[in-house]
């Protein structure tokens, strides 16, 4: 049965880094595009960008202003996403799932990203 689990949330301070990881059971992630997405308290879900299967490239949205990095370790069967110079309204939980036509997997737990002083 097919589990996303991301990892590697936790508190920050504004100005750090984080790196969040993105595994599953069931699947092959290298096989499907994976997008990253982030869900603030209250607010709706956000995209933040993919990373596809075929070559490897991104594509972000604005959402994070050019402070995130998607990157696989195919060997590792993980995604991960890089996040740097973080700020308060960063602070979301964060997720990761397959972007295709044919929709997304189950949704995993995510991985809670607090930015505070």
């Amino acid at each position: 049965q097919l589990q996303l689990v991301e990892s590697g949330g936790g508190l920050v301070q504004p100005g750090g880094s984080l790196r969040l990881s993105c595994t599953a059971a069931g699947v092959t992630l290298d096989a499907y595009a994976i997008g990253w997405f982030r869900q603030a308290p209250g607010q709706g879900q956000e995209r933040i960008g993919c990373i596809n299967n075929s070559d490897g490239r991104t594509d972000y949205t604005d959402a994070m202003e050019g402070r995130a990095t998607i990157s696989r370790d195919n060997d590792k069967n993980t995604m991960y996403l890089y996040m740097n110079n973080l700020k308060p309204e960063d602070t979301a939980i964060y997720y990761c799932n397959r972007e295709s036509v044919r929709g997304a997997w189950s949704w995993g737990r995510g991985t809670q990203v607090t930015v505070s002083s």
